[in-house]
């Protein structure tokens, strides 16, 4: 999705951090949108696109989700009440879908990885995806695979 895409109920959204890697680390199977818990600086910081997903990861903890590892640069403009660039977050869904999850993570294998986080309208949401990780040997399939495709899907546009 593009910056200026639309989301399924029209409402722009714009991109703030995508994490590219995830797709190619995780065999994804399940995606959910959800909210995330932050205070004033942290909205005004990611808005400004200051925002690193790279190494973030989702965890269950006293029976809430936690997006860990999320970095949000200190809010430049801030006085002395910035927040804190790494601290964990609160993630926001619906207590059927963190049962759901929480059933499904402790199977072995499955993690809770960040995809992208963006704008939807005026609220700043998380893509989270439900993934098993590959082993070096999958991941190579799975990237030749890929350009096996583009190759078949280029001959395709040349012959007609």
């Amino acid at each position: 999705m593009g910056p200026s895409d639309k989301g399924t109920d029209g409402e722009s959204e714009k991109n703030l951090a995508v994490n590219r890697q995830a797709r190619h680390d995780y065999a994804i199977e399940e995606t959910y949108e959800a909210g995330l818990v932050l205070v004033g600086t942290e909205v005004k910081s990611a808005r400004g696109g200051k925002v690193q997903i790279k190494d973030a990861y989702a965890r269950f903890k006293d029976g809430e989700l936690w997006l860990i590892g999320l970095h949000i640069a200190p809010y430049t403009h801030a006085s002395f009440e910035n927040h804190e660039p790494e601290r964990p977050r609160k993630v926001l869904l619906s207590r059927h879908e963190l049962k759901r999850l929480t059933g499904k993570i402790e199977r072995a294998g499955y993690t809770l990885v960040p995809l992208r986080v963006y704008l939807k309208g005026a609220w700043i949401k998380v893509e989270l995806a439900l993934g098993k990780g590959r082993q070096r040997h999958e991941k190579k399939d799975a990237l030749k695979k890929k350009i096996h495709e583009r190759e078949m899907r280029d001959a395709v546009r040349r012959r007609g």
